[in-house]
């Protein structure tokens, strides 16, 4: 039986990265990613991130920048400095517009 944990990775301020990155943990985004991403965990995107690029993940939170298409499996979190350019595909939506917020939840 395998006890590891999940990998929590953080590409930081400053730091691009070109290519595919595929994770079975977490990832936080601080820098620039150019390219696909695939998390079996939670993408998060920082207030300075960016992804231009596809997305596949269980779960989002984005403050930062896409452009892309997104895949989310459950729940995609939009802060209200985020901005997403692209095609978005996920099951739950919270939204957060200069201090409101909507949250969306769809069941097919």
């Amino acid at each position: 039986m395998n006890n590891e944990s999940p990998a929590r990775n953080i590409i930081g301020n400053g730091t691009i990265i070109k290519g595919e990155i595929e994770s079975n943990g977490d990832i936080r985004i601080d820098g620039k990613v150019l390219g696909t991403l695939k998390s079996t965990g939670k993408i998060v995107l920082g207030q300075n991130g960016i992804i231009e690029g596809d997305i596949y993940c269980k779960h989002a939170d984005f403050s930062g920048h896409v452009k892309g298409k997104i895949v989310v499996d459950e729940l995609t979190s939009m802060k209200s400095t985020s901005y997403i350019e692209g095609e978005l595909t996920t099951k739950q939506l919270y939204i957060e517009i200069e201090g409101r917020k909507i949250y969306i939840n769809h069941v097919p």
